[in-house]
């Protein structure tokens, strides 16, 4: 089935907003999946999304910054931490692509709380830290340990490069999401966002040593990612969510 064009602005703006967040220093990490791998792992409702017949898995660390409800001010001290998601690309059958979070790493205990019971979002507690010289970012990720069991770990260096004119189609998939899809009182609901289109930067991954991928329930991935974006962040507004049918 061939792949729509992606819309690389925001296509329905959102009007009334139930949440902010800033979304900073970030690193895309994707790695190409055969999507018959991981359909079992989205939410009904909902198919992997493919870009000429290959679906994504995404590492995402970055810097939450000022998350607030309704239009903001987002809180400056508990709604800025680090995060770090396992995701995939999914769309429903109503043509809206959308991200499918497998685990959020937080380094901030309540926004954990109000993610897994508010949002019903697989939020995790971790010890993070995000540590930048120059232009290279060193971000560390480590589950605290749950029943006597070490959790989970990550660490991710990357060096960042030039700014990028023009995305390609790939990079444009892999970036340009208009909201996410999850399972929420026995439905499975599309949440929309809306955000400029990123700023997006070349960048060259140095290290890697990750657990969350296969923590997450994905297959091991062997060869280095195909892709390894940069981007300074952009501001971010969450609407209403809508929800697709009973599961």
């Amino acid at each position: 089935m061939e792949t729509e064009p992606i819309t690389l602005s925001t296509p329905r703006p959102v009007r009334r907003p139930t949440l902010v967040q800033g979304w900073h220093e970030l690193t895309f990490l994707h790695w190409p999946v055969d999507p018959d791998r991981v359909a079992g792992l989205l939410p009904p409702g909902t198919r992997p999304d493919t870009l000429d017949g290959v679906t994504y898995v995404g590492l995402v660390p970055f810097l939450m910054r000022g998350v607030g409800l309704g239009p903001g001010p987002g809180l400056p001290y508990l709604g800025t931490f680090c995060e770090t998601n396992v995701r995939l690309y999914s769309v429903d059958g109503h043509g809206r692509r959308g991200v499918v979070f497998r685990s959020l790493d937080a380094a901030r205990l309540i926004p954990v709380l109000v993610g897994r019971l508010g949002v019903r979002l697989p939020y995790l507690w971790s010890r993070m830290r995000l540590r930048r010289e120059n232009d290279v970012i060193t971000y560390t990720s480590r589950r605290r340990p749950s029943a006597g069991r070490p959790g989970a770990a990550s660490r991710t260096v990357v060096r960042t490069g030039a700014p990028i004119a023009r995305p390609t189609p790939l990079e444009q998939f892999l970036t340009a999401r208009w909201g996410l899809h999850v399972p929420w009182h026995g439905r499975t609901v599309h949440l929309p966002n809306e955000h400029a289109p990123w700023p997006l930067h070349r960048a060259e991954l140095l290290d890697l040593d990750d657990d969350l991928l296969t923590a997450a329930g994905l297959p091991p991935m062997t060869e280095p990612p195909v892709s390894v974006l940069y981007s300074p962040g952009v501001t971010v507004r969450f609407g209403t969510p809508s929800a697709l049918g009973p599961l």
